[in-house]
Protein backbone atom coordinates (compact mmCIF):
# COMPACT_ATOMS: atom_id res chain seq x y z
CA UNK A 1 0.00 0.00 0.00
CA UNK A 2 1.39 3.66 -0.91
CA UNK A 3 2.70 5.22 2.37
CA UNK A 4 0.32 8.05 2.04
CA UNK A 5 -2.73 5.86 2.06
CA UNK A 6 -1.41 3.79 4.39
CA UNK A 7 -1.21 6.80 6.97
CA UNK A 8 -4.92 7.84 5.64
CA UNK A 9 -6.11 4.12 7.36
CA UNK A 10 -4.24 4.88 10.35
CA UNK A 11 -5.97 8.22 10.78
CA UNK A 12 -8.87 7.15 9.84
CA UNK A 13 -8.32 4.01 12.75
CA UNK A 14 -7.46 6.44 15.38
CA UNK A 15 -10.72 9.35 14.50
CA UNK A 16 -13.03 6.24 15.14
CA UNK A 17 -11.61 5.04 17.69
CA UNK A 18 -12.12 8.50 19.38
CA UNK A 19 -15.65 8.61 18.20
CA UNK A 20 -17.21 5.09 18.98
CA UNK A 21 -17.14 5.55 22.79
CA UNK A 22 -19.40 9.10 22.37
CA UNK A 23 -21.90 7.48 19.59
CA UNK A 24 -25.26 7.47 21.83
CA UNK A 25 -23.51 8.59 24.67
CA UNK A 26 -23.63 11.70 26.88
CA UNK A 27 -22.18 14.65 25.71
CA UNK A 28 -22.46 18.57 25.60
CA UNK A 29 -23.38 19.99 22.07
CA UNK A 30 -21.92 23.77 21.40
CA UNK A 31 -22.58 26.09 18.53
CA UNK A 32 -20.06 27.42 16.66
CA UNK A 33 -20.22 30.95 15.12
CA UNK A 34 -21.84 29.80 11.88
CA UNK A 35 -24.86 27.67 14.22
CA UNK A 36 -23.50 24.66 12.81
CA UNK A 37 -23.70 22.13 16.28
CA UNK A 38 -19.88 20.73 17.00
CA UNK A 39 -19.40 17.77 20.11
CA UNK A 40 -16.66 16.37 21.71
CA UNK A 41 -16.04 13.76 19.31
CA UNK A 42 -15.99 16.25 16.50
CA UNK A 43 -13.11 17.62 18.40
CA UNK A 44 -11.11 14.26 20.04
CA UNK A 45 -11.28 12.86 16.35
CA UNK A 46 -9.66 15.52 14.86
CA UNK A 47 -7.19 15.99 17.73
CA UNK A 48 -6.19 12.59 17.00
CA UNK A 49 -5.60 13.01 13.79
CA UNK A 50 -3.75 15.92 13.73
CA UNK A 51 -1.24 14.49 15.90
CA UNK A 52 -0.19 11.71 14.12
CA UNK A 53 0.14 14.05 11.22
CA UNK A 54 2.90 16.61 13.79
CA UNK A 55 4.55 13.89 14.44
CA UNK A 56 4.80 12.07 10.48
CA UNK A 57 4.28 14.68 7.88
CA UNK A 58 5.00 17.79 9.93
CA UNK A 59 5.96 19.45 7.10
CA UNK A 60 2.69 18.79 5.19
CA UNK A 61 -0.12 21.42 5.90
CA UNK A 62 -3.33 20.24 7.84
CA UNK A 63 -6.97 22.03 7.28
CA UNK A 64 -9.57 20.84 9.52
CA UNK A 65 -13.20 21.76 10.27
CA UNK A 66 -12.60 21.99 14.12
CA UNK A 67 -8.56 23.41 14.54
CA UNK A 68 -8.48 25.29 10.87
CA UNK A 69 -5.16 25.84 9.23
CA UNK A 70 -1.36 24.49 9.81
CA UNK A 71 1.49 25.27 7.73
CA UNK A 72 -0.27 27.46 5.37
CA UNK A 73 1.91 27.47 1.91
CA UNK A 74 2.66 23.39 1.91
CA UNK A 75 1.66 22.25 -1.40
CA UNK A 76 0.48 18.94 0.43
CA UNK A 77 -2.27 19.62 2.52
CA UNK A 78 -4.30 17.11 4.42
CA UNK A 79 -7.97 18.11 5.09
CA UNK A 80 -10.35 16.69 7.56
CA UNK A 81 -13.53 16.49 8.64
CA UNK A 82 -13.29 14.80 11.53
CA UNK A 83 -18.07 14.22 11.55
CA UNK A 84 -19.61 14.21 8.44
CA UNK A 85 -22.87 14.68 9.30
CA UNK A 86 -22.30 15.90 12.99
CA UNK A 87 -26.60 15.84 13.13
CA UNK A 88 -26.78 12.32 12.51
CA UNK A 89 -23.95 11.78 15.03
CA UNK A 90 -26.17 13.32 17.40
CA UNK A 91 -29.46 11.77 16.82
CA UNK A 92 -27.40 8.50 17.03
CA UNK A 93 -27.72 7.24 13.05
CA UNK A 94 -24.68 5.43 11.80
CA UNK A 95 -24.94 7.82 8.66
CA UNK A 96 -22.34 10.13 9.08
CA UNK A 97 -18.68 9.93 8.22
CA UNK A 98 -14.97 10.59 9.00
CA UNK A 99 -13.59 12.22 5.48
CA UNK A 100 -9.72 12.11 5.08
CA UNK A 101 -8.35 13.99 2.18
CA UNK A 102 -4.71 14.75 1.00
CA UNK A 103 -4.56 17.09 -1.63
CA UNK A 104 -1.47 18.23 -3.86
CA UNK A 105 -1.04 21.97 -4.98
CA UNK A 106 -4.67 22.54 -4.88
CA UNK A 107 -6.44 18.93 -6.17
CA UNK A 108 -7.47 16.30 -4.50
CA UNK A 109 -5.14 13.05 -4.94
CA UNK A 110 -6.30 10.65 -1.98
CA UNK A 111 -9.68 10.20 -0.07
CA UNK A 112 -11.43 8.51 2.73
CA UNK A 113 -15.11 7.81 3.86
CA UNK A 114 -14.88 6.25 7.29
CA UNK A 115 -18.12 5.27 8.56
CA UNK A 116 -16.68 4.14 12.11
CA UNK A 117 -20.17 2.70 14.04
CA UNK A 118 -21.04 -0.10 10.78
CA UNK A 119 -16.65 0.29 10.26
CA UNK A 120 -17.18 0.82 6.56
CA UNK A 121 -14.56 2.30 4.57
CA UNK A 122 -14.19 3.69 1.63
CA UNK A 123 -10.49 4.31 0.12
CA UNK A 124 -9.66 6.46 -3.04
CA UNK A 125 -6.25 7.30 -4.53
CA UNK A 126 -5.69 8.75 -8.29
CA UNK A 127 -4.73 5.94 -10.17
CA UNK A 128 -5.94 2.89 -8.14
CA UNK A 129 -9.44 1.42 -7.87
CA UNK A 130 -11.76 2.23 -4.69
CA UNK A 131 -12.31 0.08 -2.27
CA UNK A 132 -14.89 -1.08 0.24
CA UNK A 133 -13.09 -2.61 3.17
CA UNK A 134 -9.98 -3.47 0.67
CA UNK A 135 -12.17 -4.50 -1.66
CA UNK A 136 -12.80 -2.75 -5.32
CA UNK A 137 -16.02 -1.78 -6.06
CA UNK A 138 -17.75 0.24 -8.76
CA UNK A 139 -20.50 2.61 -9.72
CA UNK A 140 -23.45 1.25 -11.76
CA UNK A 141 -24.15 2.20 -15.56
CA UNK A 142 -27.72 4.58 -15.47
CA UNK A 143 -29.48 4.58 -18.49
CA UNK A 144 -31.40 6.93 -18.26
CA UNK A 145 -32.05 10.07 -15.84
CA UNK A 146 -35.56 9.12 -15.26
CA UNK A 147 -35.97 7.05 -12.48
CA UNK A 148 -32.01 7.35 -11.71
CA UNK A 149 -31.82 6.99 -7.64
CA UNK A 150 -31.20 11.06 -6.43
CA UNK A 151 -29.38 11.43 -3.14
CA UNK A 152 -29.30 14.99 -0.99
CA UNK A 153 -28.37 15.63 2.39
CA UNK A 154 -31.27 18.21 2.82
CA UNK A 155 -33.35 20.22 0.70
CA UNK A 156 -32.77 23.21 3.43
CA UNK A 157 -28.84 23.63 2.75
CA UNK A 158 -30.16 24.86 -0.56
CA UNK A 159 -30.37 28.71 -1.86
CA UNK A 160 -34.19 29.74 -3.03
CA UNK A 161 -32.37 29.40 -6.46
CA UNK A 162 -30.49 26.38 -6.04
CA UNK A 163 -33.67 24.52 -4.61
CA UNK A 164 -36.22 25.83 -7.87
CA UNK A 165 -32.91 23.51 -9.78
CA UNK A 166 -32.65 20.97 -7.86
CA UNK A 167 -36.53 20.92 -8.17
CA UNK A 168 -36.28 20.39 -11.84
CA UNK A 169 -33.63 17.84 -11.61
CA UNK A 170 -35.70 16.14 -8.85
CA UNK A 171 -38.39 16.40 -11.84
CA UNK A 172 -36.34 14.56 -13.99
CA UNK A 173 -35.33 11.63 -11.70
CA UNK A 174 -39.26 11.56 -10.43
CA UNK A 175 -40.24 11.20 -14.24
CA UNK A 176 -44.77 10.00 -14.06
CA UNK A 177 -43.62 8.39 -10.85
CA UNK A 178 -45.25 9.59 -7.16
CA UNK A 179 -42.41 7.39 -5.52
CA UNK A 180 -39.83 9.38 -6.80
CA UNK A 181 -36.22 7.28 -6.43
CA UNK A 182 -34.80 10.23 -4.15
CA UNK A 183 -33.07 10.02 -0.67
CA UNK A 184 -32.56 12.71 1.56
CA UNK A 185 -29.68 12.81 4.30
CA UNK A 186 -26.67 10.62 4.31
CA UNK A 187 -23.92 13.30 4.07
CA UNK A 188 -20.75 11.83 2.94
CA UNK A 189 -22.07 8.03 3.35
CA UNK A 190 -24.13 9.13 0.39
CA UNK A 191 -21.28 9.32 -1.94
CA UNK A 192 -19.76 6.12 -0.68
CA UNK A 193 -23.17 4.41 -1.62
CA UNK A 194 -22.67 5.73 -5.06
CA UNK A 195 -19.41 4.73 -5.27
CA UNK A 196 -20.53 0.74 -4.21
CA UNK A 197 -23.06 1.09 -7.46
CA UNK A 198 -26.52 1.88 -4.84
CA UNK A 199 -27.44 5.25 -5.73
CA UNK A 200 -26.70 6.87 -9.26
CA UNK A 201 -26.47 10.83 -8.17
CA UNK A 202 -25.98 12.61 -5.05
CA UNK A 203 -26.46 16.92 -5.66
CA UNK A 204 -25.76 19.23 -2.86
CA UNK A 205 -25.14 22.78 -2.55
CA UNK A 206 -23.16 24.66 0.57
CA UNK A 207 -20.33 22.53 1.02
CA UNK A 208 -16.78 23.86 2.22
CA UNK A 209 -13.61 21.94 1.05
CA UNK A 210 -13.66 19.50 3.91
CA UNK A 211 -16.62 18.39 2.96
CA UNK A 212 -15.89 17.27 -0.48
CA UNK A 213 -11.95 16.67 -1.04
CA UNK A 214 -12.15 13.52 0.02
CA UNK A 215 -15.00 12.59 -2.22
CA UNK A 216 -13.25 12.94 -5.00
CA UNK A 217 -11.16 10.24 -4.90
CA UNK A 218 -13.38 7.65 -3.76
CA UNK A 219 -15.77 8.48 -6.18
CA UNK A 220 -13.85 8.63 -9.34
CA UNK A 221 -11.78 5.66 -8.52
CA UNK A 222 -14.99 3.62 -8.38
CA UNK A 223 -15.70 4.75 -12.48
CA UNK A 224 -17.69 7.80 -11.79
CA UNK A 225 -17.11 11.43 -11.45
CA UNK A 226 -17.34 14.83 -9.70
CA UNK A 227 -17.89 18.33 -10.52
CA UNK A 228 -19.65 21.52 -10.22
CA UNK A 229 -22.82 22.20 -11.07
CA UNK A 230 -21.38 24.30 -14.04
CA UNK A 231 -19.74 20.63 -15.09
CA UNK A 232 -16.30 21.79 -13.83
CA UNK A 233 -13.73 19.64 -11.75
CA UNK A 234 -13.50 20.04 -8.22
CA UNK A 235 -10.44 21.55 -6.82
CA UNK A 236 -9.82 23.83 -3.25
CA UNK A 237 -10.79 26.77 -4.91
CA UNK A 238 -14.54 25.24 -5.94
CA UNK A 239 -16.32 25.79 -2.29
CA UNK A 240 -15.64 29.99 -2.88
CA UNK A 241 -16.02 30.00 -6.66
CA UNK A 242 -18.46 28.41 -6.83
CA UNK A 243 -20.66 27.99 -3.79
CA UNK A 244 -20.29 25.02 -2.90
CA UNK A 245 -22.03 23.09 -5.34
CA UNK A 246 -21.09 19.60 -5.95
CA UNK A 247 -22.90 16.97 -8.28
CA UNK A 248 -21.72 13.36 -8.08
CA UNK A 249 -22.43 10.62 -10.87
CA UNK A 250 -21.84 6.73 -10.86
CA UNK A 251 -22.54 7.12 -14.69
CA UNK A 252 -20.57 9.78 -16.66
CA UNK A 253 -22.44 9.83 -19.54
CA UNK A 254 -25.36 11.22 -17.66
CA UNK A 255 -23.54 14.52 -16.77
CA UNK A 256 -25.00 16.75 -19.57
CA UNK A 257 -28.44 15.32 -18.71
CA UNK A 258 -28.38 16.60 -15.73
CA UNK A 259 -26.34 19.80 -16.42
CA UNK A 260 -29.25 20.58 -18.57
CA UNK A 261 -31.87 19.66 -16.01
CA UNK A 262 -30.58 21.65 -13.48
CA UNK A 263 -31.18 24.79 -15.66
CA UNK A 264 -29.38 28.20 -16.72
CA UNK A 265 -28.34 28.06 -13.30
CA UNK A 266 -26.63 24.86 -13.64
CA UNK A 267 -24.78 25.04 -17.02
Amino acid sequence: MHPDLALAHRLADAAGAAIRPLFRGEWAEERKADRSPVTAADRAAEAAMRAILASERPDDGILGEEYGLANEGAARRWVLDPIDGTISFMAGRPIFGTLIALMQDGWPVLGIIDQPIARERWAGRIGEATTLNGKAVRTRACGSLEGAALATSSPHYFSAQEAEDYMRLAAAVAGNVRQAPIVYGGDCYNYGLLASGHIDLVCEAGLALHDYAALVPVVEGAGGIMCDWQGNPLDAASAEAEGGRVLALGDPARLEDVLEALGASGG
